[in-house]
């Protein structure tokens, strides 16, 4: 008998995930005084154009000619200041909404305002300029409500950085940066003041009481926060401060608090957040990198790092097309990605797949229909301006493009695989505890062309409930609304120690696999002993295939294998569901029918927290397929095969 061997590749997870590695990238590399001896003084730092000359050398007519519009649009917009009633909404409802409409509002058309006049120069802006300057110091809270636990008033004694505090101490940079002259002419008490919350606010805190903040720990993992804060303490502090020695001090602490990002990091420099937190993950430290780089005359440069690397390389390996992405945890399904700031990352690495996503990502979506209107939720200011110095840079567009046949992000266990065909898969192994974690350990996804056929549905909207003890009370949390089985009643846990087991990759030309046991991953009360579950990309028959097989504890048990979806749905033919794209594509779920019992329900859209599900996958409904077992002796194995319907 003739044995065959197929070359490929196998990985087999055994190390624990989610933990600190102490790299210390930029603190080892630079020390405070290399940054004082480099960084360039505020008065000497002009990173962006500051008259009309300027801005049309670098940005093309018809962009400008935006901005201002956009700016002109918003000449009747009302600065309205921040109530006790509003900033109480969220402890007495939960709801967010009502403040970030006013807070988030109000900073989006004040950088419209102060870009319009940098770039015109008439003078028209002025007026609206410092009544949205001053309405924004006179803020008890630049934060929101939601991240000072449960006071929903400020403690104005006892100010507190957070993402958007830090997000408005870099507009009061900006605003200082590209019409601070004008504003001397008005009052000069205008720049003073500017000064002085920020120094207040965001410098003397970070600089005496940023160990107190989690997202700067040194031994726990840090998500989003860090880079995304640090990138506005850097611009803030490069725009503002005058004092070298204090500058150079925030700029290296920012440096070591990106550290810890790093250094939360794995190898592979996944994002265990997903893609559409990437952007505020890997892309702030993008922005923070690029402009230490700027304001050190190059001095501060480490895009040579692997981990560098590789955490930009992550938001192609997770591309499924077009505007979608793999949205394991709360990431987003869709994602408008940001083509501009991906180009100059990719230039920086030196990555020439990223480099191709950006210009394909800028081309394909015309991104001035985008971020060019500053929606009200328009962050990563710093970025945006930066962006706007980048068009004239993009190369002809050449529709080249490549996506990745084959991922495997080791340290967030996240494997990908598509064909020639168009048929795409993605599932992941993990633990319970992520950054904004759903119990969806050996959750899996499959697209066809673009495509959504078999989903993960994503998060609904924030509320108090969202980052609360009753997390896992909303449905999309829960294991029981991912692509899973549902053993005697009871679904996965979360928690660090909720994981799983023995996980395998394999790779090879016929087949793309990862395996895994995902029994730890549930309660002792679901009486599992073992549940491997295998999720295969069959080249050959290009099909997708779920394997599972379990060991329980008792003599009979009851399972439920869910199926989530936004397909047409068609149950007729025994042992086969067919779900049905919009576009018309159809695929089969073949199973074993015996003693198999189908329903399908609609999970709930109503109420705070799931109102965008009604639009989240444009506009159609999401359906939970369920095939409901019962009377499983201890041993029991299942076979799901995903695959194009071929019409007889």
């Amino acid at each position: 008998m003739k044995k065959i061997y197929l070359l490929g590749f196998i990985f087999i997870h055994l190390t624990a995930m989610s933990q600190v590695t102490i790299r210390n990238i930029l603190q080892n590399k630079y020390t405070l005084s290399a940054v004082q001896s480099s960084v360039i003084a505020q008065s000497n730092y002009t990173p962006y154009p500051t008259s009309p000359e300027q801005w049309k050398a670098q940005v093309p007519d018809s962009v400008l000619k935006h901005l201002i519009k956009e700016a002109e649009l918003e000449l009747k917009f009302n600065f309205e200041p921040v109530t006790a009633a509003v900033a109480l909404t969220y402890v007495r409802t939960g709801d967010r909404t009502e403040h970030a409409n006013i807070s988030f509002a109000k900073r989006a058309v004040l950088l419209k305002f102060i870009l319009a006049e940098s770039v015109e120069n008439k003078g028209r802006f002025m007026e609206p300029i410092i009544n949205g300057l001053w309405s924004i110091c006179e803020e008890s809270f630049w934060g929101v409500p939601a991240h000072i636990s449960n006071t929903g008033l400020p403690d104005v004694d006892k100010p507190v950085v957070e993402l958007f505090s830090a997000e408005t101490a870099a507009l009061m940079g900006l605003t200082d940066y590209f019409v601070g002259n004008k504003l001397d002419k008005i009052n000069p008490l205008f720049r003073k003041r500017i000064y002085s919350e920020t120094n207040r606010r965001v410098f003397e805190p970070m600089l005496t009481q940023s160990g107190s903040y989690g997202w700067m720990s040194k031994t726990k993992p840090v998500n989003n926060w860090n880079p995304w804060i640090m990138s506005n303490w850097i611009m803030s502090t490069l725009l503002l401060e005058k004092d070298n020695t204090k500058r150079a001090l925030m700029i290296h602490r920012s440096m070591v608090g990106l550290d810890s990002y790093l250094n939360s990091l794995g190898d592979e420099g996944g994002c265990d957040e997903g893609p559409s937190y990437w952007f505020a993950a890997g892309g702030s430290t993008y922005d923070c990198l690029e402009m230490l780089a700027g304001a050190t005359k190059g001095l501060v440069n480490i895009y040579n790092e692997p981990l560098i690397q590789k955490m930009g390389a992550y938001i192609y390996k997770t591309h499924i097309g077009g505007k979608y992405f793999v949205d394991f945890s709360d990431a987003d399904p869709q994602v408008v990605a940001d083509g501009l700031m991906i180009y100059r990352f990719g230039k920086a690495i030196q990555d020439n797949n990223m480099i191709s996503m950006g210009n394909w990502a800028y081309h394909t979506y015309n991104y001035e229909q985008y971020s060019f209107k500053m929606n009200r939720e328009n962050f990563y200011k710093p970025r945006f301006v930066q962006n706007l110095l980048t068009i004239q840079q993009l190369p002809v567009y050449n529709n080249v493009y490549e996506q990745p046949k084959d991922i495997w992000v080791s340290d967030v266990q996240v494997m990908t695989a598509r064909t020639e065909s168009g048929l795409y898969l993605a599932t992941h192994a993990g633990h319970n505890a992520e950054s904004h974690n759903h119990n969806d350990v050996g959750d899996f996804i499959v697209y066809a062309n673009n495509e959504p056929v078999i989903i993960d549905a994503g998060r609904g909207n924030y509320t108090a409930r969202t980052f609360s003890s009753h997390r896992y009370e909303l449905w999309f949390t829960q294991s029981e609304h991912h692509n899973l089985p549902i053993v005697n009643g009871k679904g996965q846990i979360a928690g660090r120690n909720y994981q799983s087991n023995l996980v395998q990759y394999v790779k090879n030309p016929l087949e793309s696999s990862l395996t895994m046991d995902i029994a730890a991953a549930y309660d002792s009360a679901a009486g599992i002993k073992s549940w491997s579950r295998s999720v295969v990309m069959n080249r050959p028959k290009n099909q997708i295939e779920i394997n599972d097989q379990a060991a329980f504890v008792s003599k009979s048990n009851q399972v439920q294998q869910v199926f989530m979806t936004t397909c047409s749905i068609d149950t007729t033919q025994k042992g086969m569901i067919v779900l049905t794209t919009p576009s018309q594509q159809s695929f089969q779920i073949k199973f074993n029918p015996k003693n198999i019992k189908l329903s399908i329900t609609f999970p709930s859209v109503e109420g705070a927290e799931y109102s965008s599900f009604k639009s989240k996958w444009n506009n159609h409904p999401i359906a939970r397929v369920v095939l409901n077992s019962d009377n499983i002796g201890q041993k029991a194995n299942w076979q799901y095969v995903i695959s194009p319907k071929v019409n007889k």
